[in-house]
């Protein structure tokens, strides 16, 4: 069809040229044209999408010491076995505990380390070397896995205002020796900050930040050390805190209802939602903390009555939800607490400390999906096949997000520090 604009209208044609041969060159211009067009069209309309794109990691930190064997890794029929049932799951071969029906459905998304096998059967000196993948050392702070990975994917969101690193529910482990400027930004599960509104005019809150800023400049011209450079680098992202549209991220409360519901309404389930929000915004790292595992006593009426239906809406919500998005090939889930618990029940109906032989679950990024990596005893207290520590499975999560495990750090001290500890990764989570 010619368009009236060409077919109305006189034209100045080069010699020799009539108008039907002119449209014809027109329309075979217009239909070589149209692949590029649409590919630009398509570019266009993805953009924005791009732009977002962004590798990002949730830790879901279960304080106190989860009964993986009752939860991940049960043992019908042994002694040591419990009183829970197993169930079969969206992944194929893999079963876990009965009180877990909503992640039952979402384990094709997620693999479960069956194999860990770690020494660090104290709740501090666990945690920390769960975090950092290095056992505590009075001459050295080692950076968390939320100041590692925050440091190493930073780059990749610019437009971030907020804080890279973010910790919901309760302070995680710090940022060790890569400084105050990568340390946990800690809300409740509400998206409350303490100490966020100054209270003042902001006229008056202007001059005594730039009084202040002006100190600081010269305590960096008096070259007092690096802590003072970081303190004035918290300083003015506190700074832009208070006025940034990015804060929003953390109003949980404005999501619709329905979805608040199907993470839960419990701190855990509004921290697991605002963990899929602050990914969204672009924030590299979130840890959402759930406590309450060490359970030496009682510990199935615990876990089924509470414990377990709380942990098994607001993780499957998470899952689902990041995988309907799109987001789940860019964003890791990493699910562990300190150590594991005693395959043996205790006179108290409930199980000790237990580091010997235990399960993380881990998903999204570039890890394969719907498998259960190594195995334990029937009873559960030995690992059976090759045993992995905390440094294996943070260099494994590295590796899920390409960040790469060539990096070297160098501490205060001046040593040289390989990232994950020179862990070695989990050749089964890739294969």
């Amino acid at each position: 069809m010619i368009p009236a604009a060409l077919s109305n209208s006189p034209l100045d044609l080069p010699a020799g040229m009539n108008r039907r041969h002119f449209i014809s060159h027109m329309a075979g211009a217009a239909a070589l044209a149209a692949p590029a067009t649409a590919f630009t069209n398509t570019i266009l309309a993805q953009s924005g999408d791009m732009r977002k794109r962004h590798k990002a990691a949730i830790l879901l930190w279960m304080g106190g010491g989860p009964s993986s064997i009752d939860i991940w890794d049960l043992k019908p029929g042994a002694p040591t076995g419990g009183q829970f049932k197993q169930i079969a799951t969206s992944a194929d071969g893999v079963a876990i505990c009965e009180h877990m029906p909503l992640m039952a459905k979402q384990m094709h998304h997620m693999a479960i380390v069956r194999s860990m096998s770690t020494r660090e059967a104290d709740h501090m000196r666990g945690r920390y070397y769960m975090h950092t993948g290095y056992v505590p050392n009075p001459n050295i702070e080692h950076p968390s896995y939320g100041a590692v990975i925050a440091h190493e994917l930073i780059d990749q969101v610019p437009h971030l205002e907020i804080p890279p690193f973010v910790s919901v529910g309760s302070g995680s482990v710090g940022p060790g020796f890569l400084g105050m400027t990568w340390a946990p930004f800690v809300v409740d599960s509400n998206g409350n900050v303490r100490n966020l509104d100054m209270g003042i005019d902001p006229a008056r809150l202007a001059q005594r930040l730039e009084m202040l800023a002006t100190v600081e400049k010269k305590f960096i011209g008096e070259r007092r050390g690096g802590s003072s450079e970081d303190h004035m680098k918290v300083l003015d992202k506190t700074v832009k805190l208070m006025t940034s549209e990015q804060m929003k991220a953390f109003k949980v409360m404005q999501e619709p209802a329905e979805v608040r519901e199907k993470y839960g309404n419990t701190g855990f389930g509004r921290g697991c939602l605002m963990a899929r929000r602050l990914v969204e915004m672009g924030v590299p790292f979130v840890e959402v903390d759930l406590g309450g595992w060490d359970n030496h006593g009682g510990i199935f009426q615990t876990l089924s009555a509470t414990k377990l239906p709380e942990l098994d809406k607001a993780m499957s919500a998470l899952v689902s939800d990041l995988a309907d998005r799109g987001m789940l090939e860019d964003t890791v889930v990493m699910w562990m607490g300190e150590f594991g618990r005693t395959p043996n029940i205790n006179g108290g109906g409930g199980r000790d400390h237990w580091a010997r032989s235990w399960s993380t679950v881990v998903g999204g990024g570039g890890f394969k999906r719907g498998i259960a990596v190594g195995e334990t005893s029937s009873d559960g207290k030995e690992v059976i096949t090759e045993p992995y520590s905390s440094q294996d499975l943070m260099a494994s999560v590295l590796k899920a997000l390409d960040v790469s495990l060539e990096t070297t750090f160098t501490s205060k001290n001046g040593r040289p520090m390989k990232i994950a500890n020179s862990g070695k990764v989990i050749k089964e989570l890739f294969a």
